[in-house]
This record gives structure tokens, C-alpha cells and sequence, in this order.
């Protein structure tokens, strides 16, 4: 992979943690309604929500975010852990 593409992919990302089952993802904050999430592990396994899912038969790349994490994500944005790049 060049150094561009690898920018392009993970610049700007941060590490967060769900405050609801401590998974730690990485996110970047593109907009207020553009958020980008990289799982560091097996979703289904480590967020309660996609392991429900999975255990229900749903394809977990094809789901959204949990709200824990979702939540999780708007608290590090508010209280300057995470900064929104279009502002």
C-alpha cells in the first residue's frame, strides 16, 4: 500500500472506546453527519449489540452502529476528544 493511500484510509483516525461495553474502535468525525468507524476487532464478538445480531442471523457488515457506540462517539466529539474535521 503507498503512503498516500494508507493516509487516505486511516488519517485522522482516533481510538474510541464505547462507554457501554468498552469496545475500542477508531473513528473519524468527517462531518457532524459523516462519521467514519474501523473495528479493531471481530464487531460480533466484542459490542454486545452485533453479537445479538449475529446470533439472530444478521450479517454484521451490513449494520450500523450500535446507539452505545454511536452515543459513545458524540460524548468524545463534546467534550474535545474527537474533533469534527469540517469545523
Amino acid at each position: 500500500m503507498t503512503a498516500e493511500l494508507t493516509e487516505f484510509l486511516t488519517g485522522g483516525l482516533r481510538p474510541v472506546g464505547c462507554r457501554a461495553c468498552g469496545t475500542r474502535v477508531l473513528v473519524k468525525k468527517n462531518s457532524t453527519q459523516h462519521t467514519s468507524i474501523q473495528w479493531t476487532s471481530n464487531a460480533a464478538s466484542s459490542c454486545p449489540v452485533f453479537a445479538a445480531e449475529a446470533s439472530a442471523g444478521a450479517n454484521t457488515a451490513l449494520l450500523d452502529t450500535c446507539e452505545q457506540l454511536g452515543a459513545s462517539i458524540e460524548s468524545a466529539v463534546r467534550e474535545g476528544h474527537l474533533k469534527v474535521a469540517d469545523e
